[in-house]
């Protein structure tokens, strides 16, 4: 199973560990940072570490006392703030301030903190008096050993006023991170790698990153360099990650992993978010929002040129998509709905992030790999997308990967094809007449590219194809009546028996040229 996490409470933790006030009755922590002692560090050293520590059995990162930290709920986690004043990068050197959180319920384990300078690296020794912890807090009675830290965050630059901001890039939670989108917000997370997720019948295995390695930028436009260590019991693993703060955030990323263990399904670059429900299949019977959804699809650049559109689904079990590929030029979870009426929430569902995944290098063969868990409630994060080489990786065997992570409102690299902006489905037949058993009506939306500038009584021919069913004769495509250029729609009905899923393809074609991505939709008749 693919862990969940309570999103919303997430967020609450992060707004009132950045924004709160400081309690009536707290004084804020004054004791400066204090650090170990120095030590030569590369990255060379870090996978040197990674692959001698695979060759041993694995330990588990420390956990500060369980029956403490299990009362450390996200209320009272999000009122461990850490004090500002004395953060990481705050004075001197460096661009961007760091600040660390402390371990909690939903983040028990403890990660080491590293700060570098001049090829030299001196441990971030932990002091609960870095955080605002009064007297009656369930963290109080916390020992200063073993460390408490649990994360990063990354704030912005000192050049604004940053201690009233918010950060824009967290690594917090196993090898949880994620970065602020271009529209303000956070929303979906990425994961340093992912284990087999939703392949059963066993519990997910979720490495950890242990260790952090910081390196300040010297500027405001120049990257942040992380280093990682990440264990598990099935590898060990060193990463570095390049962060820059653009309109959102760029990262690039390098991975190398040293296998202890055979592992079949090795998530590369995966990436987690949520979907409830959608325009697609509403629910207003059990919710009063049109849509809720922190991702409304599966955008893939194959290595092949072609340009695909999966939307999302709520399926009835856990379902597991591959999309075979060779050398992908991307793929990632997208936010394209931003229409504040399509949500109706104030938590800005239409500004969240959308997460792109472009390789550097080639990534050789396997697929981009789709899982889907059903979900009923917008407080888990029920969705996973990620690339899954073809071979299984072997005990002793390491492999690398590079990658770089847009963390913005769309892909990075548009298409000039005409790109689906909706999904709905609907019974089957016509108004005025029986409506048949087993008939489902599709109605797709696609906008812009080439049919934007149509000639005049020119329609564009929807181009079918359903892995089992019968689509009805009556096909239409016509131009949504709104006014927008480009703006056109086709539906089609699909007759089908039994509940067993269906894959369906759609793409417009004006003559004989492609006229639009590919819609890709896995239909679930008995849903």
């Amino acid at each position: 199973m693919v862990q969940t996490l309570n999103r919303r409470n997430l967020l609450t933790i992060a707004a009132a560990a950045g924004l709160a006030p400081v309690l009536s009755g707290e004084t804020a922590a004054a004791t400066p940072l204090k650090f170990g002692p120095a030590r030569a560090f590369s990255y060379d050293d870090l996978k040197t570490m990674a692959r001698e520590r695979a060759a041993k059995p694995y330990v588990a990162p420390p956990r500060p006392n369980p029956e403490i930290v299990q009362r450390i709920d996200y209320d009272n986690h999000g009122k461990l703030r850490f004090d500002k004043d004395v953060a990481l990068f705050g004075s001197g050197p460096g661009a961007y301030p760091v600040t660390f959180q402390h371990v909690g319920r939903y983040f028990p384990k403890t990660v080491r903190m590293y700060a570098l300078a001049n090829n030299q690296a001196r441990e971030v020794l932990y002091d609960p008096r870095y955080f605002t912890i009064s007297a009656d807090h369930p963290a109080a009675p916390l020992p200063a050993e073993p460390s408490a830290f649990a994360g990063l965050w990354l704030q912005e630059a000192k050049s604004g006023d940053w201690k009233k901001q918010e950060p824009w890039a967290t690594w917090l939670g196993a090898s949880y991170f994620r970065g602020v989108g271009e529209l303000g917000q956070v929303g979906l997370s990425a994961r340093g790698l992912a284990l087999s997720p939703g392949q059963g019948p066993g519990p997910e295995e979720f490495p950890d990153f242990v260790a952090f390695w910081i390196a300040p930028a010297e500027t405001d436009a120049d990257p942040v360099t992380l280093y990682a260590l990440m264990d598990s019991p099935s590898l060990s693993g060193a990463y570095r990650f390049q962060c820059r703060r653009t309109t959102g955030v760029i990262m690039d990323i390098e991975a190398t992993l040293s296998f202890r263990a055979r592992v079949a399904h090795v998530g590369i670059a995966p990436l987690t978010s949520m979907y409830w429900y959608s325009e697609t299949a509403s629910s207003r019977t059990i919710d009063w929002r049109p849509e809720v959804h922190d991702s409304d699809g599966l955008a893939i650049w194959t290595g092949a040129g072609e340009r695909i559109w999966r939307p999302l689904n709520n399926p009835p079990r856990t379902m597991t998509s591959s999309f075979v590929d060779a050398a992908p030029r991307g793929f990632g979870l997208l936010q394209r709905d931003r229409e504040f009426l399509h949500y109706l929430d104030g938590v800005k569902y239409e500004k969240r992030p959308s997460a792109w995944v472009e390789p550097l290098g080639d990534w050789g063969r396997g697929a981009v790999q789709l899982v889907e868990l059903n979900t009923d409630d917008e407080i888990h994060d029920n969705i996973v997308a990620m690339w899954v080489p073809e071979t299984a990786a072997e005990p002793g065997q390491s492999r690398e990967y590079r990658y770089r992570l847009h963390w913005l409102a769309d892909e990075p690299y548009a298409t000039p094809l005409a790109r689906v902006v909706a999904t709905r489905l609907g019974r089957g037949g016509q108004p005025g007449q029986p409506r048949p058993q087993g008939v489902r009506k599709f109605l797709v939306e696609f906008k812009g590219g080439p049919l934007t500038n149509l000639p005049k009584g020119t329609i564009p021919e929807p181009v079918l194809s359903a892995s089992r069913g019968t689509f009805g004769e009556y096909k239409y495509t016509e131009a949504v009546p709104n006014d927008v250029p480009g703006h056109w729609r086709t539906q089609f009905d699909l007759k089908v028996e039994g509940n067993d899923p269906v894959e369906m393809r759609c793409f417009l074609k004006v003559g004989d040229q492609v006229a639009s991505e590919t819609w890709l939709y896995q239909y679930h008749p008995g849903a």
